[in-house]
């Protein structure tokens, strides 16, 4: 029998954590490692420029010190600024995290769907080409959130967030008195952290659209189907080199993470 494949998923904090989880469960044999990069977080605040220096040799070094067979950029940011250039450099699959506006839009019975993202994720032309060309004759409103993903890690950590916050974040999601917005894609891999909140909060029941199973469907393309066996617990690097508080290191473990490795810039994973 041939090795379990190594998966490395990479995020700029704790969102991949729900890709991870779905990566986990169609390739339970294959031996994850979970990436951090929350010594930059979050990714929205720096300039395309700073992006593109920051992750191109992060993610060759990790590349060489675990050994990746596939590398998931579980970041929408990532994906649509960095993504182009990785695949340009370096032979490693990759798979990307890009809204699902395809899938929001053709499942859409109201037509209107909202687009919740980051403030970056929205007014990137990535995103309102995806809208031209799947748009399906849906109206589609994108909702840029500057507080929503850092109020997911908060509440990851075991921290208070106030819930009137969080619905004053999603309040413009929310469109018509009539045909009323029915889909709300979530363009940020942070945002599926808050679930919970998001459907106790929301004005009226929408379908919430998480890309994490889809990432993880398209990984087994890429990489197969699970050849026998269970692996350990991901294994996981923050780049901050920091320590997880007992509430995270809960949180982390109902995610699927085991061990966190110290990280040695010169040789992540060390």
């Amino acid at each position: 029998m041939a090795c379990p494949p190594t998966i490395l998923v990479f995020d700029s904090g704790l969102g991949g954590l729900t890709v991870l989880r779905e990566v986990a469960r169609l390739r339970g044999d294959a031996r994850l490692v979970y990436v951090a990069d929350d010594a930059f977080f979050p990714y929205g605040a720096h300039s395309e420029a700073a992006l593109i220096s920051r992750v191109m040799p992060l993610i060759g070094e990790l590349i060489a010190a675990q050994r990746a067979d596939l590398v998931v950029i579980a970041c929408n940011t990532a994906s649509t600024i960095v993504l182009p250039h990785l695949r340009a450099r370096f032979n490693t699959p990759f798979v990307g995290t890009v809204p699902a506006i395809k899938p929001a839009c053709a499942t859409s019975r109201s037509k209107r769907v909202s687009v919740l993202g980051t403030e970056a994720t929205v007014a990137r032309e990535y995103t309102k080409t995806l809208i031209r060309e799947f748009g399906e004759g849906c109206e589609v409103t994108l909702v840029g959130s500057a507080r929503l993903a850092s109020l997911a890690e908060a509440a990851l950590r075991g921290e208070p967030v106030e819930e009137a916050v969080i619905s004053a974040e999603i309040a413009p999601c929310f469109v018509g008195k009539g045909r009323r917005t029915d889909t709300v894609v979530l363009a940020c891999t942070h945002f599926p952290l808050l679930i919970d909140r998001l459907e106790r909060l929301a004005p009226w029941p929408v379908a919430w659209i998480d890309p994490a199973p889809a990432v993880a469907r398209r990984v087994v393309d890429l990489i197969g189907p699970p050849e026998g066996g269970k692996a350990p617990p991901a294994r996981a690097i923050f780049t901050s080199g920091r320590a997880l508080t007992p509430a995270l290191a809960a949180a982390a473990a109902h995610f699927g993470l085991g061990e966190v490795l110290a990280f040695d810039s010169a040789n992540p994973g060390a």
